[in-house]
């Protein structure tokens, strides 16, 4: 990819609805079976099952595009597919034209292994014959013996359950700061502290993040909370990451975002000891020793930093990434230790809640708003009866979310059978200035 077009890219002249060469994507395959992250360029390859087919195919496409497994005479590769959503539609009109007149059911149907008169055998010399996955799914279709016999909606399910082995198919979703979470959470949940996609956009507005804000984050969840918080901001304030010790803790998630150049240059980072006044980083206790005792932060950048091996980043190239994170400008530092920030998150499950909060909610202007996120509940009680006591906060408050997802298809709409227990707690409250006791 030349220099030109990469800036272009960059600096957010492209069309956002459409791939290009080095963006990131999230590959859904197969109806979230399995999820992953990949950085579309010309050497980009996907395995599916047994096949290795290229992403070249991607490039240039719509963010929404469905693309199914063929195999050519250069062996296979990826073919964009119709909307994946018509086999649904032809599902209701099966059952408003055929299932209330017929009265067939499944009981007299054993799976005996039986009723399919087409063999392994059988099916690998049509793909050797370059048989598409499609016409594999009919063939199997025509010599099933009891498919004619099941419901519509049996029908349906043996089909999918088909194309899912012999034609699988790949939708390429944008990620943002809702998807990345999702895939997160299903697959590596532990990667973000098991923070669910409700929790976040619960924990985004408790903070007020709105445009032209200077946001102050503690972000040990890989980055997510520093690129949903940018994501909002749209490059129109700061987010700025503070971290305990030396380090800053790592944000990779962030460069999944495909943020702008003028994006990137919002998200900073500066050390605790840096944001705090003179005066109180020279007399307070820090958490920097805290850290520095306990040595979390060590084990968190460590286990942070090195590869994961699962689908959910394994074909990032840090390499060649758009870098995010640089150092707060002294002019911008300033301003924060005499204003203070506008609004204040916490998402760091390795550390002591209160112990944080009572250095960082200082920095913030009066009457602004802070979240603190955790997996537990009873860190933040702690921490909010400490809070109380020291007379720092109002309105503190501990909530929890509850998400049902449904499953809505014609006479079949019913909550899902397994679903999350919980999507972490947040404390918030609003900073106000502690009473001073008057000299003597």
């Amino acid at each position: 990819m030349s220099s030109k077009n990469s800036d272009e890219t960059l600096s957010g002249n492209r069309n956002p609805r459409i791939t290009w060469e080095g963006c990131s994507v999230l590959l859904d395959i197969n109806d979230g079976d399995r999820v992953l992250f990949s950085r579309l360029n010309g050497g980009a390859k996907i395995k599916i099952g047994n096949k290795n087919c290229s992403l070249q195919p991607l490039i240039g496409c719509p963010f929404g595009s469905s693309f199914q497994v063929d195999v050519g005479e250069d062996g296979p590769f990826l073919s964009r597919v119709g909307p994946a959503s018509e086999g649904y539609n032809n599902l209701g009109e099966k059952m408003d034209c055929e299932v209330m007149e017929e009265c067939r059911d499944n009981r007299a149907l054993v799976d005996n292994n039986t009723a399919q008169t087409l063999t392994g055998e059988d099916i690998d010399e049509m793909r050797r014959k370059g048989v598409t996955g499609d016409e594999i799914v009919e063939a199997l279709i025509a010599n099933s013996a009891t498919f004619d016999k099941k419901t519509a909606f049996s029908q349906e399910k043996y089909r999918i359950k088909k194309q899912k082995k012999y034609a699988p198919r790949i939708l390429v979703r944008r990620p943002f700061a809702r998807s990345i979470c999702e895939a997160y959470f299903k697959k590596q949940g532990e990667k973000i502290g098991f923070l669910r996609v409700d929790t976040l956009s619960l924990l985004l507005s408790f903070a007020n993040v709105t445009s032209h804000s200077d946001v102050l984050v503690l972000d040990m969840l890989d980055g997510l909370i520093t690129g949903a918080v940018a994501e909002r901001l749209g490059g129109m304030g700061y987010v700025c990451n503070t971290y305990c010790g030396m380090t800053p803790y790592p944000i990779n998630i962030v460069r999944m975002f495909n943020f702008s150049n003028e994006t990137c240059k919002k998200i900073v980072h500066a050390s605790l000891s840096e944001l705090q006044p003179s005066s109180r980083s020279e007399n307070s206790t820090s958490i920097d020793q805290i850290e520095d005792d306990s040595d979390i932060g060590k084990v968190q950048n460590k286990e942070m930093s090195s590869p994961s091996t699962i689908d959910l980043v394994s074909n990032i190239e840090s390499g060649k990434s758009i870098k995010a994170g640089d150092k707060a400008p002294l002019d911008a530092i300033n301003s924060w230790k005499e204003n203070g920030f506008s609004s204040l998150i916490i998402a760091a499950p390795d550390l002591d809640a209160w112990s944080i909060a009572k250095e960082l909610v200082p920095l913030l202007s009066y009457s602004a708003p802070f979240v603190i996120y955790h997996q537990y509940l009873q860190p933040l009680a702690t921490c909010m009866h400490n809070l109380q006591t020291e007379k720092m906060a109002i309105s503190l408050q501990i909530s929890e979310s509850w998400l049902r997802e449904y499953q809505v298809l014609p006479s079949r709409t019913h909550p899902h059978m397994q679903m999350s227990s919980s999507g972490g707690y947040l404390l918030t409250g609003i900073r106000i200035t502690a009473s001073e006791k008057s000299p003597a």
